[in-house]
């Protein structure tokens, strides 16, 4: 039987996720309507507007955490493990559980070797960098600027050098001043909803003695991937792989680069060990092992099998975190 001491936390934590959520796609789906009134280049949205949009739950809740913090109105041991571990929870649902959700419903998909240079080699490395800088046990403000330097580098040449991808269906503006408010509305219901999540995060790991970063994984971490998810069906209602595949990988340079970048300035963090040694080696892993499969053996191409075996690998990370680091 649930403790009532503990399920009011989790209710209004629940209700404030599906806020911050909400918020995130109301705000991201008016900004490319504004964004396409102003005829603005779909490679620009696609790495700013959707990449960055996507990730707002992830990037809202780093600065909420940070500003928390530095005001003393949150513990800066367990706020630090609830969004590196929201943070880590998200990035490995998109790369493992909805590419392989998307695999599995798309059938037979050939990435462009382009896309793989430009973005999904990235991806790697920004874990690779993440994990260097993380390995101390701490995201000093120093580290911060390096991730923000590198996010921003790697925007800049996503601009200059790659193709046309796949933005979400959405109308040109027709009332500007109408879809503003909106995207300005959703902003704010991403930082309320995010500040509600963190605070009743800490009462929850408080009374349930469960550690910071394994809670925020299986709550900021799979709610904050729910964007990605409906872009994932809208790509495979579509069969536009470049949609779901561009926006998963594209929110999996965004995540830790600016998220934790912005988080680090602000802040600072304490990194839980379970974050350097468990959740950037399987996500780093994961990414080498996908391109090496389809440079080689699986010859220039993922399919529903290679997609059954993410889900998996998805199960059996979060399945070895629970076993090995629930108190972290």
């Amino acid at each position: 039987m649930v403790n009532v001491a503990v399920l009011e936390p989790l209710l209004l934590g629940a209700l404030a996720l599906a806020i911050l959520v909400k918020s995130a796609q109301t705000a991201v789906g008016a900004l490319i309507r504004l964004a396409k009134h102003y005829d603005v280049p779909d490679v620009v949205v696609g790495v700013t507007i959707v990449a960055v949009g996507t990730s707002l739950p992830e990037i809202g809740s780093h600065v909420i955490a940070s500003l928390g913090i530095i005001s003393g109105a949150l513990d800066y041991t367990v706020t630090s493990a609830t969004v590196l571990g929201g943070n880590m929870g998200s990035s490995v649902t998109q790369q493992l559980l909805l590419f392989g959700i998307f695999l599995v419903g798309f059938g037979r998909y050939r990435p462009r070797q382009v896309f793989l240079t430009s973005t999904f080699v990235p991806m790697v490395l920004a874990a690779v960098l993440v994990l260097a800088v993380a390995f101390d046990g701490t995201i000093s403000r120093v580290d911060g600027l390096v991730l923000l330097g590198a996010y921003v580098a790697h925007t800049y040449y996503a601009v200059t050098h790659r193709e046309r991808g796949g933005v979400p269906p959405e109308p040109e503006s027709k009332r500007v001043g109408r879809d503003a408010f909106i995207a300005l509305l959703g902003l704010v219901g991403v930082i309320v909803g995010a500040y509600i999540v963190l605070a009743t995060v800490e009462t929850i790991v408080a009374r349930l003695r469960l550690g910071g970063s394994m809670v925020g994984l299986v709550t900021i971490g799979l709610a904050s991937a729910l964007p990605e998810l409906s872009t994932v069906f809208e790509g495979l209602r579509r069969r536009a792989p470049d949609i779901a595949v561009g926006t998963l990988v594209g929110s999996n340079i965004v995540n830790p680069l600016l998220a934790i970048g912005l988080g680090g300035v602000i802040s600072t963090y304490q990194v839980p060990e379970a974050v350097v040694v468990w959740d950037l080696p399987v996500k780093i892993l994961a990414g080498v092992v996908v391109l090496g499969w389809v440079w080689t053996l699986g010859k220039g191409s993922l399919g529903r099998k290679e997609g059954f075996y993410m889900v998996v690998a998805y199960f059996t990370f979060v399945s070895g975190r629970l076993l090995l680091f629930a108190g972290q």
